[in-house]
């Protein structure tokens, strides 16, 4: 049956009961808890996939740094970023590249690269590059509760590194810290590494800038080509780039051996061995530059007199006309030829202090201008005038391959005149060059000047000596650190002589010459307005060099007194005995493993902390330990013996070690060392 209701006639909609409204809340509410659960939860899983993304290993990335952990997961290395923050979004993972493209100020390239090339070594390559020119790149590293070792030799010099107050990122070039004492020296490396096992090697490539902060514990590292003596490869913007190579070892001693093999070149021959065996003896200390032919006979007749051996004598500053010059003043040198003839039939052997100045009144001033030898104001049409510590003149461009063929030369024609055995090769450090300058090829790191400098002392190598060193540890000669005054401090004084030498070592130069024994012996030093240092000072500095890789008089022992002579003889003698058989053998080591001769006592014990932070002991080898005085008036110190059982030179058996021995005496004429014991 149908019903019908007139067309005007609209239905009436049933209502929901009251039963059914809260049913129907409850249903709405659910799904938008539901909806809500699945968007948190891929959000979340977003999140753990860019966490992943961002992790790498041991090493975790932030967008303002990144920290990197050992194998037992505590932090050894840490890093904040300084030139914006990146932007995480951008950031992607493949394999063991974690890559990212931009920052909080705009594009950039930056990525992580994770290597592990042994079982016991993880490696990190990480760089940061701008694509705005001349802008800066700035991190900071934080060195924490760790040691760190390496860098460059320092005016004040330290082991571990001590740096004091609040540094600005300067120019990590060579520089003169005799003459500049707030600056690098001229032997240094990229390189850092830590009593946490971590190690760090700036690349090469890096327009490179260093400062820091000893109240944040940090250092500074800065990539940069503005107000910089540092240039952009040729044809190339200015965009500079921060990259390195982070490597984290199980200890200190073997992630260094890592680093060593694998980025430093190694010597290939050792230098002569009576270098490691005899002193040499200079003239410079004794005679300055008033350095002539009868003082040079006395002195080499004092050396038979006093019956000391003698590796070859070092005539030092002044003894030609001008400062570029390559050959004698007849004045101050008449008979040179014959005087030379003589002292070689004596048994001397000679070198000659060289330096690549040619001062104004030079009569090769001209030569160099109209050969174009010289280094360039940077329009590269005239000679820059550099200031030296004597005079003003002209410096070789060693880039040059007209100057390196006419110095060298000269070099030759003196060695074969005067059988000149080889030479004291005196600065080359970037201090000595304008700021802004033109060379033959150009620098883009201004180090590089130094290094081709130290080239030229390749053909004489066996007795040759350097000052600067850079990228250079492949030129087997004697790389001797700046001169000294003559006190006990940590400033260019005894005290500083084996955190100078242990730092070289690290750096990767093994034939270490640590400079004249008692310093430069100026009239402002312990010696009051006397030439000679104060007697105590000078017997033991002389102890302490007899235990060096070279040993080098200049102020001789007969100036003070018989005792003095006797203890120069006695340590020369110990030095010809136990010293030089094992110099010699690990001389000859060096060139297989790039290991150090002179060792610090962490080498041997690297986990112990106690050892990190002994900088007044070292080790020759594995099996030598030495300690010597360093303390004015002092005739006792405190010994720390690692573990190992161990000899005293009084014949006394140390086996229950590690072991402090306080107080432990050491006569004026002795220096305390310890034999280990198979």
């Amino acid at each position: 049956m149908y019903t019908f209701l007139p067309e005007n006639v609209t239905p009436v909609k049933q209502k929901p009961s009251k039963e059914l409204k809260p049913l129907i809340g409850a249903v709405l509410f659910g799904i938008l808890l539901l909806i809500s659960a699945v968007v948190a939860w891929c959000y979340y899983s977003a999140s753990l996939r860019k966490a992943e993304y961002l992790k790498t290993e041991l090493l975790d990335l932030r967008k303002n740094g990144y920290i990197i952990k050992n194998q037992q997961g505590k932090v050894v290395f840490r890093v904040a970023f300084q030139s914006g923050n990146l932007d995480l979004e951008s950031c992607s993972k493949v394999g063991g590249n974690l890559t990212c493209t931009r920052s909080d100020k705009g594009k950039l390239n930056f990525f992580i690269h994770t290597v592990k090339p042994k079982d016991t070594v993880m490696c990190y390559r990480v760089r940061w590059e701008e694509f705005v020119a001349d802008s800066v790149v700035r991190q900071t590293m934080f060195w924490d509760e760790a040691h760190w070792y390496g860098g460059a030799e320092m005016a004040v010099q330290h082991w571990p590194i001590k740096l004091s107050g609040y540094q600005e990122p300067k120019p990590f070039v060579t520089s003169d810290v005799y003459s500049f004492r707030d600056s690098f020296g001229g032997i240094m490396e990229r390189y850092w590494l830590s009593s946490n096992a971590a190690a760090i090697k700036i690349n090469d490539s890096v327009p490179f800038h260093l400062g820091w902060d000893s109240t944040e514990k940090s250092l500074f590292f800065e990539a940069r080509y503005n107000d910089t003596s540092y240039k952009p490869p040729l044809g190339q913007p200015p965009f500079p780039e921060l990259s390195y190579r982070v490597c984290v070892g199980s200890d200190v001693t073997s992630i260094h051996k890592y680093m060593v093999r694998r980025y430093f070149n190694k010597p290939s021959k050792k230098p002569s061995e009576s270098a490691f065996r005899y002193p040499i003896w200079s003239t410079w200390a004794l005679y300055k530059t008033d350095i002539d032919q009868d003082k040079l006979i006395i002195f080499t007749e004092n050396i038979k007199k006093y019956k000391f051996n003698c590796s070859h004598i070092e005539i030092d500053d002044m003894y030609s006309k001008a400062y570029g010059d390559f050959d004698f003043d007849p004045v101050k040198f008449p008979n040179a030829t014959q005087m030379f003839k003589k002292m070689k039939e004596e048994g001397f052997k000679v070198t000659l202090w060289m330096h690549p100045f040619v001062n104004y009144n030079s009569l090769n001033f001209g030569v160099g201008i109209e050969r174009q030898l010289f280094i360039k104001e940077p329009t590269g049409k005239l000679p820059a005038m550099v200031q030296w510590w004597n005079g003003i003149g002209a410096i070789l461009d060693f880039t040059n391959p007209s100057a390196r063929e006419w110095f060298q030369s000269n070099l030759k024609r003196l060695r074969s005149k005067y059988s000149i055995s080889s030479f004291k090769f005196d600065a080359g450090e970037i201090s000595y060059l304008p700021k802004q300058f033109s060379a033959f090829k150009p620098l883009s790191d201004p180090s590089i000047f130094s290094r081709r400098y130290t080239e030229m002392a390749i053909p004489f190598f066996d007795r040759a000596e350097v000052r600067v060193g850079y990228q250079s540890q492949n030129i087997s000669c004697f790389f001797r650190i700046i001169d000294r005054d003559s006190v006990w401090g940590y400033e260019l004084g005894l005290k500083s002589l084996i955190p100078t030498v242990l730092t070289i070592s690290m750096l990767g130069y093994p034939f270490i010459l640590p400079d004249i024994i008692g310093g430069n012996a100026y009239s402002n030093g312990t010696g009051g307005g006397e030439v000679k240092p104060d007697r105590e000072l000078y017997i033991r500095w002389l102890e302490l060099s007899a235990f060096m890789p070279s040993m080098q008089f200049s102020v001789p022992p007969w100036l003070y007194n018989k005792e003095v002579i006797e203890i120069a003889q006695k340590f020369s003698e110990l030095r010809e005995s136990l010293v030089a058989p094992l110099l010699l053998e690990l001389a000859g080591e060096v060139t297989d493993t790039g290991d150090p001769i002179i060792r610090p006592i962490w080498w041997i014990s690297p986990s112990d902390e106690t050892a990190h932070k002994i900088d007044s002991q070292f080790l020759i080898g594995d099996t030598l330990m030495v300690a010597p005085v360093l303390e004015m008036g002092k005739q006792e110190r405190d010994v720390y013996l690692p573990i190992g059982k161990w000899r005293s030179y009084k014949g006394e058996l140390f086996q229950n070690t590690p072991i402090l021995l306080t107080d432990y005496p050491v006569d004026l004429d002795e220096v305390a060392y310890f034999l280990w014991v198979p």
